[in-house]
């Protein structure tokens, strides 16, 4: 008698992996869409904190920094000059999954709004 794996065997080994695989794969799709939204939270954070630190140092804005570029690179939010020269608008433009949930944390923290600089300039 030959030693080795039955065709039974086999199968039954090739059904389990691919039980696994069904459970693995959607549970690591939503933690890549979990990390890109935690990557355009903390670009879109950066950003505001950068323009509103340059408006005080120089009394002008500027959304066009480097740092602004990850946000625009995202393609989920969009960081624009207020009308009154002393702001900025920041709104949702994406739709992916990783968008939404990233809006919805965004807006959880204050972060989708107009935000209001102040300051005279650094002389």
């Amino acid at each position: 008698m030959r030693r080795g794996f039955t065709m039974i065997e086999l199968i039954f080994v090739i059904v389990i992996i691919g039980i696994l695989a069904a459970v693995a794969i959607p549970r690591l799709a939503a933690t890549r869409d979990d990390a890109r939204a935690a990557t355009m939270l903390t670009n879109l954070s950066t950003c505001i904190s950068d323009v509103g630190a340059a408006y005080t140092a120089r009394g002008a804005l500027d959304t066009t920094m480097q740092s602004c570029t990850g946000v625009t690179n995202d393609a989920c939010f969009k960081v624009a000059a207020g009308t009154d020269g002393t702001s900025i608008d920041v709104t949702v433009v994406g739709t992916d999954a990783a968008c939404t949930a990233a809006s919805t944390k965004a807006t959880a923290q204050g972060l989708i709004t107009n935000h209001q600089f102040g300051g005279q300039g650094i002389q």
